[in-house]
């Protein structure tokens, strides 16, 4: 267990805001054999608490006993910005962020067969017809619709954004051609791209992604965004300092892994280590951010999916 290395091993939860077979889920689950490995007295099982856009989750978590035997597979911008749309003000007191081990990008793309040319393409046809590049995106608050909204507001204009109720939605309306184009996390778009049902047309990095060398930084076509979704655990505030420690130590080593680095290659996202300090400021960084963004673009809405 991770609280104490005792006799008998308790089991220890996580949570994961997600139903199951959503990509979120898929990529916590794909997550727990290693941490297993680098845990071996740990009996881990995963509980999937989907509900309010990944909020019913953090909740959760935030009323468990702080003893390591409760944890959550968490992300950014997700906690920073239920914290903004839901209210939900309290949640970085109630819950501590111990680190992430996994960056993902979010990339634009449009269907293989009527592909646009750029995300310039999209920007410039927006600025003459608001209504003529139909972009799609996750459900309203996922960290790619926040992307699109942050891009929105970069290029001075008004983008067609057509939010989906899922990720798996969005993905499938631009394979579909339904949309010219839209934003998904690298991980969810990965096999579509490889196999050219889809085109990468950019991506919100500050660099291009190892896997798609090709695909240019949006800040190359002067559009500086860079949306980036983090991914790892989270414990209720609380927890004794040895018990996130000794989960920091094993999590660190899942990244060192290089059989974790394969599953990233093959996944779409980045191994890629960031403690929980760091992580906790980045996500008060983007709270703010994200407020002043909800002042001018309110994006509320029921998801079905979390983000």
């Amino acid at each position: 267990m991770l609280a104490c290395r005792a006799r008998s091993a308790s089991t220890t939860t996580i949570l994961v805001g997600a139903k199951v077979g959503s990509q979120v889920d898929a990529l916590a689950r794909a997550f727990v054999p290693f941490l297993r490995r680098h845990l071996p007295d740990a009996v881990i099982t995963i509980s999937n608490l989907p509900g309010t856009a990944g909020l019913t989750s953090l909740q959760a978590l935030g009323q468990a006993e702080p003893t390591g035997t409760t944890l959550a597979w968490v992300s950014t911008p997700t906690v920073p910005a239920r914290m903004v749309d839901r209210g939900a003000d309290a949640l970085l007191r109630q819950i501590t962020l111990v680190g992430a081990v996994a960056k993902e990008p979010i990339a634009i793309v449009s269907p293989a067969a009527t592909p646009l040319g750029s995300v310039q393409d999209i920007v410039a046809r927006a600025a003459d017809d608001a209504e003529a590049v139909p972009l799609g995106t996750p459900p309203a608050g996922s960290a790619a619709h926040l992307a699109v909204l942050r891009l929105q507001s970069l290029a001075n204009t008004r983008l067609n954004i057509v939010a989906f109720p899922s990720a798996a939605a969005a993905r499938q309306a631009a394979v579909a051609g339904n949309v010219a184009a839209a934003a998904l996390g690298l991980s969810g778009a990965i096999s579509d791209l490889r196999e050219g049902r889809l085109v990468g047309l950019g991506v919100a990095a500050a660099a291009r992604a190892d896997a798609f060398p090709d695909m240019p930084p949006l800040r190359d076509a002067g559009l500086d965004l860079s949306a980036v979704v983090r991914r790892g655990l989270a414990a209720p505030a609380g927890v004794p300092a040895p018990v996130a420690q000794r989960l920091a130590g094993a999590m660190q080593a899942v990244v060192e892994d290089p059989e974790f680095h394969s599953l990233a290659d093959t996944s779409g996202f980045v191994a890629k280590w960031r403690d929980g300090a760091s992580w906790t400021t980045d996500a008060e960084t983007e709270r703010t951010e994200l407020a002043k963004l909800w002042t001018t673009e309110p994006w509320l809405q029921e998801s079905a999916e979390q983000p």
